[in-house]
């Protein structure tokens, strides 16, 4: 098996390996390009970040600092708005639904490490989705760890790290997060 078999059937794999080095090496590339474009052209900065994501839907807004270690992995629906700051490490697949507004300073994870030394002296990684449904708001420094599915019509709290699901019709906050309240549909 490949080191991309590997990764792709969410066995441990060695993210040194050149065929997975090679991926990081071309989003740093797409990464730099989109960066260096002002905020004063929002048209140039879309263009770009289409090239760079797997898909997107209707009315894509992506604020500099974007950073990503692929970028094709990064699926996101109509009406997306991430603010600056947003690091995306898609080495596995992260689906974003519509609606869905992500505050600055934001970090999404689908890769993990061992926990023994002899696991990441060997340079092994391990990914796992993240799905963030629809009519979502990710508060300003919310960090979202491998595996997690985030349901529909929910908030996350500014500060909040997400470690599990979070069912939908939640406000959910803390470090881990949890639900604090249910809620409306309206």
């Amino acid at each position: 098996m490949s080191e991309i078999d590997k990764l792709v059937a969410g066995e441990w794999f060695n993210f040194g390996a050149p065929e997975i080095a090679s991926r990081k090496l071309r989003a740093a590339t797409m990464a730099q390009k989109f960066n260096a474009i002002p905020e004063n052209e929002p048209e140039h900065q879309e263009a770009m970040a289409r090239k760079i994501l797997g898909s997107a839907g209707k009315n894509l807004v992506v604020h500099s600092r974007f950073n990503f270690d692929n970028g094709k992995n990064i699926h996101v629906g109509d009406n997306f708005l991430a603010n600056y700051n947003l690091t995306v490490l898609d080495v596995g697949e992260v689906w974003i639904g519509n609606n869905v507004w992500i505050g600055p300073n934001t970090d999404i994870y689908t890769v993990n490490h061992p926990l023994t030394a002899h696991g990441r002296r060997q340079r092994l990684a391990r990914v796992q989705p993240v799905t963030i449904g629809d009519d979502v708001w990710i508060g300003g420094k919310v960090t979202i760890t491998p595996g997690v599915t985030i349901g529909n019509n929910v908030v996350i709290a500014a500060g909040a790290v997400v470690t599990h699901d979070i069912p939908d019709d939640s406000l959910a906050a803390g470090v881990p997060a949890r639900v604090i309240r249910q809620l409306s549909k309206e």
